[in-house]
């Protein structure tokens, strides 16, 4: 029995046509930021589909929590990796990333005057997400927080973060949960690990690094020497890509140092640019498509939009071969046991405040959260599916209200 778990596996190679559609689906429908991203693709990856167990998608959170960029398109892009290799990573990306990065792209060409923040339906969107991030919590916390002590380490980690909400907090507990685990979890509280195959050899992740570190370093250096204006943008938005830690709105104020102080864009379109960036699915780091757009058009939306992205495919493709190796040593699987605790904990946190504090304003809302909740834990039903009778309800919500 033992020597069946420990060979349990992402399922049977797939396709990077089978990637790209289910990503497109997630692209279109993953409203309510990185956490409740984690948890959509949790739900669709591992519950419905199971290319790969919650102890491996776990693991890959992790992963990707420790690396710099944002974490949850850095998970979509690892599975689609792991499924159909290095193409089914870039499937992945496009998948999840277009739909969003073209509609705020149009948006910067057409309708930045229109405020849709107090939109009805997008208000249902971010309801939706406190049922999609409670599912989370509750299936994520019975397989990686199940004994007492690794429970005790979620909620210990949960208070901490919702009285210290930082990114740098974040990583700070999670390292102390993995510190947490080395030293106190027993080998009976380390379950046999499934192996993870990646596609991918380690010379090529030593090319992926060599790449991450090579554009790093040269592009400042090449815009030193030629002042095209594409070549600053694919700089500054590299960079950022490469250094922010927390992801998702902790990009916002690195980006605007970037492209306000040279006159690029101006702060009043920054700030509009945002506010759209809150009403569409996906990343919020496709925020790069609306300011490459400003910027430049279509053009400068591709810029934008692919360097702000490129070091998480070096990140992730210079990761991954070394990962399965590294997370199945004894001692090291002890620590990722306390890491995962800690996620369950921060995704926990995350639960109330911001998904919990936004989105649950009314009585109303709650019972729309709840039915949500009803149709994805008791009926089964996509997530998809209960993404749109949330829309629904809200602009309902709004009529009556």
């Amino acid at each position: 029995m033992s020597n069946n778990k420990s060979s349990v596996q992402i399922n049977p190679r797939g396709t990077i046509f089978e990637v790209l559609g289910v990503s497109t689906r997630l692209g279109l429908t993953s409203f309510g930021g990185p956490i409740a991203h984690l948890a959509y693709f949790r739900e669709e990856y591992v519950a419905r589909r199971k290319w790969l167990d919650d102890k491996s998608y776990s693991d890959l959170v992790a992963l990707c929590q420790f690396l710099p960029g944002p974490a949850s398109s850095q998970v979509g892009i690892a599975i689609g990796m792991m499924r159909a290799g290095l193409l089914g990573g870039i499937a992945s990306w496009i998948g999840f990333t277009l739909p969003s990065a073209i509609a705020l792209a149009v948006f910067a060409y057409t309708v930045h005057g229109i405020d849709i923040a107090k939109a009805g339906w997008l208000h249902g969107l971010m309801v939706v997400a406190v049922a999609i991030v409670a599912q989370a919590v509750w299936g994520m916390s019975r397989t990686l927080a199940p004994d007492r002590n690794r429970a005790t380490i979620a909620i210990v980690t949960a208070i901490i973060t919702l009285f210290w909400p930082t990114a740098f907090g974040q990583v700070f507990l999670i390292i102390t949960g993995g510190i947490i685990g080395w030293l106190f979890l027993q080998k009976s509280q380390v379950p046999e690990t499934p192996s993870l195959k990646v596609p991918i050899s380690r010379n090529m992740a030593i090319v992926a690094w060599v790449l991450f570190f090579g554009l790093l370093l040269g592009l400042p250096l090449l815009r030193q020497i030629n002042s095209a204006h594409w070549l600053a943008v694919f700089d500054s938005f590299y960079r950022v890509g490469s250094l922010v830690f927390g992801g998702g709105h902790v990009v916002l104020p690195l980006l605007q140092a970037e492209v306000v102080p040279p006159g690029w864009l101006t702060d009043t379109q920054f700030v509009a640019g945002y506010g759209a960036a809150q009403a569409v699915p996906g990343p919020l780091f496709t925020f790069a498509a609306y300011l490459g757009a400003v910027m430049n058009g279509w053009p400068g939306a591709i810029i934008a939009t692919v360097s702000i992205f490129l070091p998480s495919f070096f990140l992730i493709a210079g990761a991954l071969p070394f990962w399965d190796a590294v997370r199945r040593r004894p001692q090291f699987q002890a620590a990722l046991n306390g890491i995962n605790a800690s996620v369950v904990g921060i995704l926990l946190a995350a639960l109330y405040h911001p998904v919990w504090t936004k989105a649950i304003l009314s009585p109303a809302d709650f019972g729309l959260a709840l039915a949500a909740f009803a149709l994805l834990m008791i009926w089964k039903l996509p997530p998809w599916v209960v993404v749109l009778f949330s829309a629904a309800g809200g602009a309902l919500i709004d009529v009556l209200s």
